[in-house]
């Protein structure tokens, strides 16, 4: 069968249109899955990131750079939202002011939370709660107790005035910048008064009460609040994101050690680790153990403002104490030593430098106790038994007396502990039947000399 040129042609083009219409719809698929997966990219990075801060314990130094590398980077990464999820006792009045004052210019808004139930912002927590764009606190927590105190010693009367009406005009301010109520937030620090949760919302304290970090975000969603500048800011947290921002392990030691007890057991196992390498040369643990407790307690020590008549009044307990263990004093300086232990531990952190920071005083008394414990029956026996004459081997020979039986000039023999010895004197001669004082051993021979 013949086919002619143009029913050949009709096939070609009928070939090429199927091909073309498959292609089209290849292209039509891949567009629409491309379409989707951009929608989805889309969707996914609208969702709003909420950094997570937490702060538990004492305002110091390392949890206000923390506070303020988190907040920078936060605002260079856009984040839609910043919650600090706080609960302390108070801390640093100094570092309590550099939080404020991150927060208050911050280009991100930043929201306190007072959390988990239970949690308090004591002290230096109200003022950072309150300097926050959003002040929110969980069922069961409170808010308050900012007097500025002095632990250790009573700040005079008109340095005590002066701390108090500034740290009023400053939380006054803070008020009054975050749209709360000035009077009730003064009363915190002239009368230390303290709120419940429901108490500070109902006195314009806070802005929100929120169970838990869901309850939160849904009360944030829509709300306005102003950034530096005036800048207007509507807070989106649909479909949020939580994205947490911790410590790293460096500011973790740091923040664990910056802890007024935590800086006094440093201090005491550093003197005791160094005193027992000191009396015992040569074990090196001890040694090594101390210098490293050393170097911690000094730091915590700086950062937490100590006194150092406090500090050196404990140098001078220890340096009393290992005194007393070779110098007999019938006790008197061991009194000494335990009077100045227990004055420094009380003066450690005295002067109105660190508010709101002290030792424990059970810790304190525990601490007097077991060091003195440990210096007199301990350490004790250890110098004692050291300086005592050995019981047995050459040794005890030494300074036991010997029956001369013949004539030392300078030689002869001895009666040493019912055995016959041959014998040297020192210097000149013994009769026999004299006795003689053994100064050392050579050989088989005993030196001896006059008694």
């Amino acid at each position: 069968m013949r086919i002619s040129p143009f029913s050949f042609s009709m096939v070609y083009q009928r070939h090429s249109r199927r091909k073309l219409s498959l292609a089209r719809l290849a292209l039509y698929l891949g567009v629409m899955v491309l379409s989707l997966s951009l929608m989805v990219s889309n969707q996914a990075s609208a969702a709003p990131v909420v950094r997570v801060l937490d702060v538990q314990g004492d305002i110091v130094p390392v949890v206000a750079d923390y506070l303020d590398k988190a907040i920078t980077r936060a605002e260079a990464d856009g984040v839609a939202l910043v919650v600090i999820r706080l609960t302390t006792p108070g801390g640093l009045l100094d570092t309590t002011q550099r939080i404020v004052q991150r927060i208050l210019n911050a280009r991100v808004p930043i929201v306190v939370y007072v959390a988990p139930a239970g949690g308090w912002a004591g002290s230096a927590g109200t003022f950072i709660t309150l300097s926050a764009h959003v002040a929110a606190m969980a069922p069961g927590s409170r808010i308050g107790a900012a007097t500025p105190v002095s632990m250790g010693t009573e700040l005079p009367e008109e340095m005590k005035k002066k701390v108090t009406e500034d740290s009023a005009a400053f939380i006054r301010s803070i008020a009054q910048m975050r749209g709360k109520d000035p009077d009730q937030a003064e009363n915190a620090v002239t009368e230390a008064r303290s709120y419940s949760d429901s108490e500070a919302l109902q006195r314009n304290l806070i802005d929100i009460r929120a169970r838990d970090m869901d309850d939160l975000m849904l009360q944030l969603d829509g709300r306005k609040v102003k950034l530096v500048g005036d800048q207007e800011v509507v807070l989106n947290t649909r479909g949020y994101v939580l994205e947490p921002h911790e410590m790293n392990a460096i500011e973790s030691l740091m923040h664990v050690i910056s802890n007024p007890n935590i800086a006094y057991l440093l201090l005491s196992l550093a003197s005791i680790g160094l005193i027992v390498e000191i009396s015992n040369p040569g074990l090196i643990f001890p040694g090594v153990f101390g210098g490293i407790c050393l170097l911690l307690a000094f730091y915590s020590l700086g950062v937490l403002n100590a006194s150092w008549g406090g500090v050196a009044l404990i140098m001078l307990a220890f340096g009393l104490l290992v005194a007393d263990l070779f110098i007999t004093s019938h006790g008197i300086i061991t009194v000494g030593g335990v009077a100045a232990l227990t004055l420094g531990s009380l003066m450690l952190f005295s002067g109105g430098s660190s508010p709101g920071l002290e030792v424990n005083r059970g810790l304190i008394a525990g601490v007097v106790v077991f060091i003195t414990a440990f210096f007199v029956f301990v350490l004790g026996a250890v110098v004692r038994g050291q300086r005592r004459r050995p019981a047995v081997g050459r040794e005890e020979m030494v300074g036991q007396r010997a029956l001369v039986l013949t004539r030392l000039q300078p030689k002869g023999t001895v009666l040493f502990q019912g055995e016959r010895w041959d014998a040297e004197l020192d210097s000149g001669s013994v009769e026999a039947g004299e006795e003689v004082i053994v100064t050392g051993i050579d050989g088989l021979k005993l030196l001896v000399k006059r008694k």
